[in-house]
């Protein structure tokens, strides 16, 4: 979601207006510190349990916003995770409209039938796995060329946080917010250069209505900004982790046998 030259390289990260400076640290204290927060963290969403998650069913509606950002209204969606790097959400009330997403490979249904994900969509879901703060706290801290950075403490949401920043071999730049009196993750952003255009884009992810589900401190709404434009909010209604999901439900064939189901009977025009 190995640059050795990277450790070696001045990393800049640009803190908020609003963030107070951090109290000066030589970078391998600063590093400490992040990891240490970050650590704190991980055994706040819940520890083992957290770690241990395979997948995740939820289920809610998700808010359908215009290109100008403005909301147009909200539809039901079920979503199937299985980690490292598997999707599927099911949309509306027929869930008639699927997408299956995987590292490999990817498929939509509609009403048409089944086809191949675009390849601008397969891009983007796989450069989304890259940029996923679970994965990041699951998975990827330990990666080469990893660069951590205590980014001081902050006013947000109303909320007492300390900022976590951490850069990847590729130079996505992670900035998270930590919530002081919980320890747990209230937002992140995320900056990253297209790899067409080279233009700068910052995603910012917005965490809040935490529930413990089986142990596990589970973020209940969830926004998504891009430079400053909201296109992504989610509310879930129920999760479930561990289910047990079959990498058959993440095929081609899944899609066609759920297609003929929903068409059968049907006569064909």
């Amino acid at each position: 979601m190995a640059v050795g030259a990277l450790l070696a390289a001045p990393v800049l990260f640009a803190p908020p207006a609003a963030a107070q400076a951090p109290q000066v640290l030589l970078p391998e204290q600063s590093a400490e510190k992040a990891k240490a927060i970050i650590q704190k963290t991980i055994q706040a969403l819940g520890g083992p349990a957290y770690l241990g998650i395979r997948d995740i069913t939820c289920s809610g509606r998700f808010a359908i916003f215009d290109r100008h950002g403005e909301l147009g209204g909200y539809a039901r969606f079920w979503d199937y995770t299985k980690l490292p790097d598997k999707n599927r959400t099911e949309y509306y009330k027929q869930r008639n409209i699927i997408q299956v997403r995987t590292a490999e490979a990817g498929w939509d249904m509609d009403r048409g039938g089944v086809v191949e994900a675009p390849a601008d969509d397969m891009d983007n879901y796989r450069e989304g796995l890259k940029k996923d703060i679970d994965a990041i706290f699951r998975t990827r801290l330990n990666e080469e060329g990893m660069v951590f950075r205590y980014g001081g403490p902050d006013l947000v949401d109303l909320k007492q946080v300390d900022w976590v920043e951490i850069v990847d071999r590729d130079r996505r730049s992670f900035r998270i917010a930590i919530a002081r009196a919980t320890s747990l993750p209230i937002r992140a952003e995320i900056t990253t250069r297209d790899r067409k255009t080279r233009e700068r884009a910052v995603d910012t992810y917005y965490l809040s209505n935490y529930h413990p589900v089986q142990g596990v401190q589970t973020a209940l709404q969830v926004a998504r900004e891009r430079n400053g434009r909201k296109f992504y909010q989610v509310f879930y209604d129920e999760c479930q982790h561990n289910a047990g999901l079959a990498d058959s439900f993440f095929t081609k064939e899944s899609l066609e046998q759920r297609f003929a189901e929903l068409n059968k009977g049907k006569k064909k025009k």
